[in-house]
């Protein structure tokens, strides 16, 4: 839906990671932030995943196949459970539109709808609306080193460079070898936890390093997170052109 849908979009952007040289062991902050910014981001691509939205009441899982242009250009499709499928979602840079078959309606999402949760999951709005590229919104020191699911990581203290942004903070962990994003805590301007994700799985697809499976924590909601599994990835892939469309959220 960084980086659902930001995990679709927050996701999508950020699910790809491609190899290239090393820093050496005394890079600053900016500069890992830059080079795992860089790495993140791929053009066209086709993702068809599954969120397992582990609530109070139990869990359930959501089906989705999206199509993203850049960083900024996502159109998204549900594909079940059978109560949603037919949904739509569609970014284009900072507008977000849905489109729900039961109702025929087209919805801009804005205001106070984008706190509201994406499907029931750990992931608002909001967090699909961020800017996906890191460097533009936070700076960031190197603050420790640390092992994570067996990768050598630097972690990276974030601060915000802007006062309208959703999370004043954030910790992440990145991979020494891949700067692929392991870990992250986000946080509150008061300094109180909000949100985790931890990236539970990486393999490595067309010289790119995809996340396969991640796990996103609301911890001021009750339940067992939400995880993100990716079951195919379709890089560099051709998109028509009218699937960034509002048109193309009733086809």
């Amino acid at each position: 839906m960084r980086r659902m849908f930001w995990l679709i979009a927050v996701l999508l952007s950020s699910v790809c990671y491609a190899q290239t040289p090393r820093l050496p062991q005394s890079a600053s902050g900016e500069e890992i932030l830059k080079k795992v910014d860089l790495n993140m981001f791929s053009e066209n691509k086709i993702i068809e995943s599954r969120m397992v939205i582990h609530g109070e009441r139990g869990s359930r899982t959501v089906e989705t196949k999206s199509w993203q242009r850049s960083t900024r250009e996502t159109f998204s499709e549900f594909l079940a459970p059978a109560r949603d499928k037919g949904t739509k979602m569609l970014k284009l840079q900072d507008m977000l539109w849905t489109y729900s078959p039961s109702t025929d309606r087209i919805i801009l999402i804005s205001g106070h709808m984008l706190r509201q949760s994406v499907m029931g999951s750990d992931l608002s709005y909001e967090d699909m609306m961020e800017d996906p590229h890191l460097p533009n919104l936070y700076s960031a020191k190197v603050s420790s080193e640390e092992t994570v699911v067996g990768r050598s990581c630097w972690v990276l203290d974030l601060t915000a460079k802007k006062e309208d942004i959703a999370y004043n903070s954030r910790k992440a962990w990145i991979d020494k070898t891949r700067y692929v994003l392991l870990k992250e805590n986000l946080y509150a301007k008061s300094g109180k936890l909000l949100k985790t994700m931890e990236v539970r799985e990486v393999t490595e697809i067309q010289n790119h390093w995809i996340a396969k499976s991640i796990l996103y924590k609301d911890v001021l909601k009750e339940g067992g997170g939400t995880e993100f599994f990716v079951d195919s990835v379709i890089l560099d892939a051709t998109i028509p052109e009218y699937l960034f469309s509002k048109a193309a959220l009733k086809k």
